[in-house]
């Protein structure tokens, strides 16, 4: 499967910034909510088909494969024009509101320590997952709702021609709080850490299982791996660190080395503040870190300065000001945030998703200064940052 000229050169501009080497500029690309995607094409009158990946010839893409422990397609439990309950392969039922951004998990059939010691998963290996299309919760709902996903692999292949393309798998905690909700595994870590931890093991030997037998499915058709886990809020860890290094921090280890045992690079995205733990995904040899959420408190030019090159970054471009801040403040915010990315280590996206409170003329200013100033050597316009050079 031959590659166009321009993705190979996309391929090369995020290993190098994967890799901490300043290459032609900085990569940019980003995660769209379905409700930016439709005011974007409104915006600018652009077919229902229209791809803004293709359109903007952004840097990467990541794909989801099945990963519910159950390979089954949705019950349907209600359904209307406004809204549809389903029952999913994680055993969860979840109500989408179609003109709501996101679903709401009614229920867990998992809620029980009797339950999770009876759970069982399905083979993480089945070809259905990266070979069939159907139904799966992840890929289906979400920020939008889908049936009938094509398969997992017919879209790797579809997309990189053009686009270096990324897997993607849960770790421990976004895997089991999909299963017994969050509720409960906050409840649960409190009163029941040992019976739990247990399950969290099963949980990390299907996800471990899982990360190599995508790599093994795509036959070398990867060129990164993204591992979800939101493990943190705004104002912190969701739980005790502690607890986090005993139970979900090898699950993530062992991710990490079967990935760049396959010369993937590894992209984690967590939400909120867990910088708490970055010293962890350091010493786990982590490639970078993703969305670096503003509203919780971080910002890249910081963490660069405190963590140097050990790391990598991604993200950071707070959606509030790229939404509402005047022109002029805008472009301080970008160019000051492009001082990180000096020596590489930088992927210029959004600090969590695209949302559809930011116009298509601001987005696309955006990036086009991304484009301009991007390019290194980098000139930031006053904005430079000289401990960074």
């Amino acid at each position: 499967m031959q590659r166009t000229e321009s993705c190979k050169n996309k391929l090369n501009r995020m290993q190098d910034a994967l890799y901490h080497k300043e290459g032609d500029r900085v990569p940019v690309s980003d995660f769209f909510w379905g409700s930016f995607l439709k005011r974007w094409k409104e915006e600018l009158g652009l077919p229902r088909d229209a791809n803004i990946y293709r359109h903007y010839d952004l840097d990467w893409q990541v794909t989801i494969p099945n990963m519910d422990p159950h390979i089954r397609n949705f019950e349907i439990l209600k359904e209307n024009d406004e809204e549809v309950t389903v029952r999913t392969g994680f055993e969860a039922v979840i109500r989408k509101k179609f003109a709501d951004p996101m679903p709401a998990f009614l229920k867990f059939e998992t809620d029980s320590l009797e339950k999770i010691e009876k759970f069982t998963f399905d083979d993480p290996r089945d070809s259905r997952r990266f070979f069939a299309g159907g139904d799966n919760q992840l890929g289906g709902v979400g920020d939008g709702f889908a049936r009938d996903l094509p398969p997992w692999m017919d879209t790797v292949k579809s997309i990189r021609p053009d686009f270096p393309v990324y897997g993607s798998v849960c770790e421990g905690h976004e895997e089991l709080w999909r299963i017994i909700g969050s509720e409960n595994v906050m409840l649960w870590i409190g009163l029941y850490p040992e019976e739990l931890g247990k399950f969290i093991k099963r949980i990390g030997d299907f996800v471990i299982d899982l990360t190599l037998a995508q790599i093994e499915a795509a036959g070398g058709l990867l060129d990164g791996m993204v591992i979800w886990g939101d493990v943190a809020y705004v104002n912190g860890m969701l739980f005790s660190p502690d607890y986090w290094r005993r139970h979900f921090k090898p699950i993530v280890q062992e991710q990490i080395r079967i990935c760049h045992e396959h010369n993937l690079p590894v992209i984690y995205h967590g939400c909120g503040n867990a910088s708490a733990i970055f010293e962890d995904f350091i010493g786990m040899g982590l490639d970078s870190y993703n969305p670096l959420e503003a509203k919780s408190g971080l910002n890249v030019v910081d963490l660069r300065k405190k963590y140097s090159h050990r790391m990598g970054f991604c993200g950071n471009m707070d959606a509030l000001a790229w939404a509402n801040e005047p022109l002029a403040e805008l472009k301080k915010q970008v160019l000051t945030k492009l001082n990180a990315a000096k020596g590489g280590g930088y992927i210029f996206q959004s600090d969590h998703s695209v949302p559809g409170n930011i116009s298509a003329e601001r987005y696309e200013y955006v990036i086009n200064l991304v484009r301009e100033k991007g390019t290194f050597p980098l000139d930031l316009d006053g904005y430079n940052i000289p401990e960074l050079a």
